[in-house]
């Protein structure tokens, strides 16, 4: 039996009510409000699509063993390096193996997602893999007061897929493709650009995901109304239904297409629709995945009464579920990069990232690996050769110690108005974690007035900084306070 054993969903924290862009925007475009309803998942200004797409892995393979993996497939259509296997970086963040691992980014569609899915899928069918992550992940940027600012939100889905306590199984797959253009972005370009609306639902959402199910279903010889969910995006709400009309399909049967709730997540988006399906599955289900970008991928899967075992990750219904508003879209379009503003002579140091130190260093700055004393337990980080242990001083006693999904509690903070931010103040203060060690790290996802020394914290991969000079993302991991709203 090949499947999943397990998902991960990741929707960013903040949320952003359409009619707020409605609000401050309808003046140049008015159309907008003609899609005004709900709100949009907003990444911070320091996620990105590898941020997201690490925090979904994460949640996928909680109580997992990372050691297990032999393979991770990372999809995006906006990863932040174009010659630097971004799935290395992910599976680094991870700690999982190097040597026998097989990683690999599948970038350039929409549909990357499924096709991820198939590729890992048909690689266990060959006996030369047993575990494989696929991640998917999109951040798309877009210009200010456009429908596509309307349709599109951040996130990132993750699915493990391998041959043993498999909670839904695959039976089948067919993939259609074709170079219809919806949209495009050309290299050295910031932004998509996008053909006309009537073309994209008419001849594109609205015939080719028809067509390829009605294909895998003449294949198999099953009827539609045969599934108990199936899955595919469209951000055209009339588009979305009108293709359940013409293929049959009870509307009871159509998964929700999360318009708004959070937006279409690009690459992401059919994962995490399919994800929220899995969350309300029962043994037995048929689930039918569809995607949509040149072409159409249609996957087949039976839930099995192995998901009743499986250990619920937050999921899609978690992270929809810890939400926060934001209500300045001023601060939107700065997160964005959509307006400039002055981040003051502090923030004009750019040094360029030591590639070698990076390298040695890599388990610590990626993974949060530290050191942990193999004769009294003592816990550090950064990775010490000597215990600091006043009672052992123990010397090169140590193992790796993973800290990245340790809690812990603020020992001390300060909100520092000096430091360059795009959000200010900058956060930042010590955190002793846990079980052992301490640290100093920077706070995300919170306000000032929110923070209070003994405040339990959670860890979380985020972006540290961007060389837009030479064009490098440096990434390390923050403190999440658990704030109340």
């Amino acid at each position: 039996m090949i499947g999943i054993k397990s998902y991960g969903g990741y929707i960013p924290r903040y949320r952003l009510n359409r009619m707020v862009i409605v609000q401050n925007m309808a003046w140049y475009l008015p159309v907008i409000m003609a899609v005004a309803q709900g709100e949009k998942s907003v990444a911070n200004w320091d996620e990105d699509s590898l941020s997201m797409g690490v925090a979904a892995a994460y949640d996928c393979m909680s109580g997992g063993d990372r050691k297990a993996l032999d393979a991770v497939y990372f999809a995006s259509t906006t990863l932040p390096f174009a010659d630097r296997q971004n799935a290395s970086v992910l599976a680094t963040a991870l700690n999982a193996p190097e040597e026998g691992v097989d990683n690999a980014d599948f970038t350039g569609s929409i549909k990357a997602g499924t096709t991820a899915a198939i590729a890992a899928i048909e690689a266990i069918e060959s006996g030369s893999k047993d575990n494989v992550l696929v991640v998917a992940s999109d951040l798309r940027r877009t210009k200010m007061a456009t429908m596509y600012e309307m349709f599109l939100g951040d996130g990132a889905a993750a699915l493990l897929f391998g041959k043993d306590d498999i909670i839904a199984e695959c039976k089948g797959y067919y993939s259609h493709s074709c170079d219809f253009v919806d949209h495009y972005k050309g290299y050295g370009k910031e932004f998509d650009y996008t053909w006309e609306e009537r073309w994209v639902r008419d001849e594109g959402y609205g015939k080719i995901i028809p067509e390829a199910i009605s294909a895998f279903l003449g294949k198999t010889g099953m009827q539609i109304n045969d599934f108990d969910k199936v899955i595919y995006p469209c951000y055209f709400k009339g588009t979305h239904a009108g293709i359940a009309r013409k293929l049959g399909l009870d509307p009871s049967k159509v998964q929700d297409n999360m318009h708004e709730v959070c937006g279409d997540t690009g690459t992401a988006h059919p994962l995490v629709m399919f994800i929220a399906a899995l969350e309300e599955a029962k043994p037995g289900d048929k689930l039918l995945l569809a995607s949509f970008g040149q072409g159409c991928d249609v996957l087949y899967f039976e839930v099995t009464d192995k998901i009743k075992d499986l250990k619920a990750p937050q999921g899609i219904k978690g992270s929809l579920a810890r939400r926060v508003e934001l209500d300045s879209y001023q601060k939107f379009c700065k997160w964005r990069d959509l307006i400039v503003a002055d981040l003051g002579i502090r923030g004009e140091a750019n040094p360029n990232t030591a590639l070698t130190t990076l390298w040695r260093k890599r388990k610590m700055l990626l993974g949060l690996v530290g050191s942990r004393c193999k004769k009294c337990g003592t816990p550090h980080f950064p990775p010490s050769q000597v215990c600091i242990n006043p009672d052992c001083g123990a010397v090169e006693e140590m193992e790796e110690y993973e800290f990245s999904e340790k809690t812990g509690k603020i020992l001390m903070y300060t909100g520092d108005m000096l430091a360059a931010s795009v959000d200010p103040p900058a956060i930042y203060g010590m955190i002793s974690f846990d079980g052992g060690g301490r640290t100093m790290l920077d706070f995300t996802d919170c306000k000032l007035e929110q923070i209070k020394v003994g405040m339990g914290v959670r860890l979380s991969f985020r972006r540290k900084y961007r060389d837009d000079m030479r064009g490098f993302t440096g990434y390390f991991w923050k403190a999440i306070p658990q704030v109340e709203e």
